[in-house]
């Protein structure tokens, strides 16, 4: 199987997903990729004192509106109704990252009373041999690299925003698809046209202050496979710790049921049990987690540990 890297340039970058978008690479099936990313917000320096910094330019609007992904790479033998695999062989940030939280007017700032006044901003030094990250104000946090964004666009005309999740991918911000992981998507246009940014050295479930620790990726690398044999209608994840199904609905409860129905789904591939055994069963050893509540799509994932069902 071939390899091949892509680096941020302004060839490679996009905000945006489109189906019209012309491939900056065609690979075939399990070929394996290796980008580079810059932090979500087209950040090429850390944040100054002043709250201000050097960004990637030019940018084309309404084609570079959301955060900076690199791609699409272009799959063949890619065509809609069939899924595509993306093992995540390994993750490594770049030596800064921010977050911040308050100062503007998103709901959940609203409703903790946090959204007049300064953002609280703080600058992250990030250390890739020790996974540890320092503030500039000296907090300390253990880093969990995974990539925010890994999708494909809707096949709907038109240019699509960067900040919800959807079926076939996007801002799904789970902090589970770290390297070892495997993340399944439905394609939903030939070729797939994949993309990845949104670089995350760690974050909570919940992405509770809207960014997590953001940042650029020095190294994604990503193999791509084509299946046939499998046929899903939400993302699913096997990772070191378990599998993975997925919900995104504007509402929570929504979002859970949807999350619940791809569990029992999987249950019964992977145990052959109906429905109501499975989630008998899912009532004892299934996690339910809050993926993030900041996209306006709310997300759930449903975790069942490897060997909780023996």
């Amino acid at each position: 199987m071939a390899h091949y890297s892509i680096h941020p340039d302004r060839a490679t970058l996009h905000g945006s997903f489109s189906m019209d978008y012309e491939p900056v690479l065609p690979i075939d099936s399990g070929d394996t990729v290796r980008f580079s990313t810059l932090e979500a917000a087209w950040g090429l320096e850390p944040f100054s004192g002043k709250g201000v910094r050097k960004k990637f330019e030019p940018r084309e609007r309404p084609r570079d509106g959301g955060h900076a992904l690199c791609g699409p790479v272009k799959i063949r033998g890619a065509e809609a109704g069939m899924t595509l695999e993306i093992k995540i062989n390994e993750i490594l940030p770049g030596s800064w990252g921010w977050n911040s939280a308050g100062g503007f007017p998103h709901p959940v700032n609203i409703a903790l009373g946090i959204a007049e006044g300064e953002e609280y901003h703080l600058n992250w030094k990030l250390d890739s041999d020790s996974m540890v990250g320092v503030s500039d104000k000296g907090h300390k946090v253990a880093l969990r690299p995974f990539m925010g964004i890994m999708g494909m666009p809707p096949n709907e005309p038109g240019i699509h925003s960067t900040t919800p999740p959807r079926f076939c991918g996007g801002n799904i911000d789970c902090k589970e698809l770290i390297a070892g992981s495997t993340l399944y998507l439905p394609i939903p246009v030939s070729g797939g046209l994949f993309s990845v940014g949104d670089g995350h050295a760690v974050q909570g479930d919940g992405e509770v202050g809207c960014p997590a620790l953001e940042c650029p990726m020095d190294v994604v690398d990503l193999t791509l496979s084509v299946r046939e044999d499998m046929k899903l209608s939400m993302p699913r994840a096997k990772t070191p710790a378990g599998w993975i199904t997925m919900g995104f609905h504007e509402d929570l409860n929504e979002a859970t049921t949807i999350a619940l129905d791809g569990m029992l789904n999987l249950m019964y591939e992977l145990f052959e049990y109906e429905r109501k055994e499975a989630l008998a069963l899912a009532s004892l050893v299934v996690d339910l987690r809050v993926t993030q509540i900041v996209n306006g799509v709310r997300g759930v994932h449903a975790v069942l540990p490897h060997g909780a069902i023996r």
